[in-house]
């Protein structure tokens, strides 16, 4: 079941790429693991699965010590700023940065591993009560304080669009991050690359796609439903 799911997600992701005019090799597929056992994400990396993402600290370093070294773990949750310290030398990209506070504590864990970490700036472009992120307004001056810091290096934007029955009605939120990060490099901030636009999750990662997604973060169409009672 997870390989035939999987090969359905390869498949969507491919013709949204091809839709688009874009290569398949521009959109990273991150299989979001959240509350998933160890044995499945075992069966995933047998599948050639090699990056993750994880919602809560506690969980991926459980995860992180015991499944092999070559995965990309993302942390693509919500993260404290006491918790920094855990994650900072087994994450690959921390998509979740909300706030000054927060860029202060990775870039003081960062220099003390003597790390460069990559991250994401969250967005709120739909400015929903219950999500995290800054509103697009803020975004700019935001990356112009984040300028300075040299453990840290800005690699793009992150998105968690609304849940919606009908994929296109977040399509205006996937262009209006794209044209942002457009916006973005226009300026040449200091430390800011953005490269990567983080965007699309199961039900709507080939909209996201189609609008310049380059991660698409994939739990339910790879894993199947989660089980919320572990």
């Amino acid at each position: 079941m997870l390989k035939d799911r999987l090969q359905e997600v390869e498949e969507k992701i491919s013709a949204a790429c091809a839709r688009s005019g874009r290569s398949r090799d521009e959109v990273t597929l991150i299989a979001v693991s959240k509350t998933k056992p160890v044995e499945t994400l075992r069966e995933a990396y047998d599948l050639g699965i090699r990056v993750y993402g994880e919602n809560k600290v506690q969980e991926l370093t459980q995860k992180y010590d015991l499944l092999p070294k070559d995965i990309h773990w993302h942390m693509i949750g919500h993260l404290q700023t006491n918790k920094v310290k855990y994650i900072i030398d087994k994450v690959d990209l921390i998509h979740s940065v909300d706030s000054f506070k927060l860029a202060q504590a990775i870039e003081k864990e960062a220099a003390k591993h003597d790390l460069v970490k990559d991250i994401l700036v969250e967005v709120n472009v739909a400015r929903e009560e219950s999500k995290f992120g800054l509103k697009m307004e803020e975004v700019i001056p935001f990356l112009g304080q984040l300028s300075g810091f040299s453990h840290i290096k800005v690699r793009g934007l992150m998105t968690i669009a609304p849940f919606v029955e009908n994929a296109e009605e977040n399509r205006s939120i996937f262009a209006d991050l794209h044209k942002l990060s457009v916006d973005i490099r226009d300026k040449n901030i200091d430390n800011v690359n953005v490269s990567i636009l983080s965007m699309g999750m199961t039900n709507d990662y080939e909209v996201a796609v189609e609008e310049g997604a380059t991660m698409v973060r994939v739990g339910t169409g790879i894993f199947g439903a989660r089980n919320y009672a572990v």
